[in-house]
């Protein structure tokens, strides 16, 4: 079975999945990833993100560094729960393994994503660990050094603590923008049953 098959196949079961349940990434919240980096060794950044209801902001630094179509990213920081709830620690890894490059039979790039974290603190400890596929194309603006990354981001994945396991999935949409050699602004967020925005400044070596 070629490629673009395998990857059509999986999008449809990651989109059905996503229809009706909620955000099921590394640390909770709703950062999605591009098809593919846009640096070249490594980046270091923020995220700032809205991760809906009952939380008011998450704050979360982030460091990812690759090698050929392999690339591995830590990320930590905490989130602000509504009112006096209090306030989660966030921590998470990912990779990110380019499996799909466009073509006449499938137009865009992808890539399988693979995660595990934790939201830990005030509430119940949850633990979160998502696959997923993005999918998207990367277009250069015309007269500028500018280049900008669309994409798609389904994922699915158990989510589980206090005694109580489900299974978590969220549809990513976002866009990856880089403006230099030396920084990528990015935003993403989620559709359906997710409210949460994000937003990632990177520097990029």
């Amino acid at each position: 079975m070629s490629r673009s098959w395998c990857g059509g196949i999986l999008v449809v079961t990651l989109l059905a999945g996503a229809a009706s349940i909620s955000v099921a990434q590394e640390t909770g919240t709703p950062v999605f990833k591009a098809p593919y980096r846009t640096f070249t060794s490594h980046e270091l950044g923020a995220s700032f993100s809205d991760p809906g209801e009952g939380a008011s902001f998450a704050l979360e630094g982030f460091y990812r560094y690759g090698h050929g179509p392999y690339d591995l990213s830590v990320r930590g920081g905490f989130m602000d729960l509504n009112g006096s709830a209090g306030t989660r620690i966030l921590i998470g890894a990912d990779a990110r393994t380019q499996v799909l490059t466009y073509s006449e039979s499938f137009p865009l790039d992808g890539a399988l994503t693979r995660g595990i974290g934790a939201s830990v603190g005030d509430g119940r400890d949850t633990y979160f660990v998502p696959i997923g596929i993005s999918l998207g194309r990367r277009f250069n603006l015309e007269g500028s050094n500018t280049t900008f990354v669309p994409y798609v981001h389904p994922v699915l994945g158990p989510a589980f603590g206090g005694g109580d396991t489900r299974l978590d999935g969220a549809l990513g949409l976002g866009v990856d923008v880089r403006f230099s050699e030396d920084l990528a602004l990015r935003v993403s967020g989620g559709v359906g049953d997710i409210e949460g925005v994000g937003i990632s400044l990177a520097y990029i070596r």
